[in-house]
């Protein structure tokens, strides 16, 4: 099992959330969202400035900044 912080994920590769070490406040919405630990989480854009990037998780695209994403460690 590979680990990796999730901004390093490739477009279209699927990763599986393994440990969120945000801030309280960043990580309790993280949660709120349904991103909790085994999560199914695919980047699907990257806009144009390269930040925030929007990822998939459980049938809804979410937006992350690089300096959260940064803190969110997936399995490839």
């Amino acid at each position: 099992m590979n680990l990796i912080d999730l901004d390093r994920l490739d477009l279209n590769t699927i990763g599986i959330v393994n440990e969120i070490k945000c801030s309280d406040s960043i990580k309790r919405r993280l949660l709120d969202m349904g991103l909790v630990k085994g999560t199914k989480i695919v980047p699907v854009l990257i806009s144009p400035s390269k930040d925030p990037r929007a990822f998939e998780v459980r049938g809804t695209i979410i937006a992350i900044r690089k300096e959260d994403a940064v803190k969110i460690e997936v399995s490839i």
